[in-house]
């Protein structure tokens, strides 16, 4: 498959400091783990249906599960986002949310409708955040 997700050497170094030292049996090549990892969760994919390239799907899920009961992963995140600049803008993955059954009737009102004089709303933010007019 030519469409599989490698990590390249010089970000394997950017993280390898994280994971933990391994006792016992030699450990599964963590390259190839961590790529097989990073598939999966990219691509939605079950643990059972990872490609064999990246080695028993046993393991991407133990590993997976183990390091980030360890906090493994939450510490690569953060060191990644600490490297990164500041966000510029932030975004809210809805595809998790349930939508609520009368959620179609924004198209009908518009996404900031008119204020009303009375609307509670308004006594909460100056209209100049809210970025709507203020009809009597």
């Amino acid at each position: 498959m030519s469409d599989l997700f490698w990590l390249s050497e010089q970000q394997l170094l950017k993280i390898e400091r994280y994971f933990p030292l391994s006792h016992g049996v030699p450990r599964v090549d963590d390259r190839r783990v961590v790529s097989g990892i990073i598939f999966v969760i990219r691509n939605g994919l079950r643990w059972r249906d990872a490609p064999s390239d990246y080695g028993p799907h046993k393991t991407l899920y133990n590993r997976f599960v183990r390091w980030s009961r360890l906090g493994v992963f939450d510490s690569i995140f953060s060191m990644l986002s600490a490297q990164g600049g500041s966000p510029s803008t932030l975004m809210i993955d809805a595809t998790h949310l349930k939508a609520h059954r009368t959620a179609c009737s924004l198209l009908k009102k518009g996404m900031f409708p008119v204020l009303r004089e009375n609307d509670p709303l308004d006594r909460f933010l100056p209209l100049e955040l809210l970025d709507v007019q203020k009809v009597a």
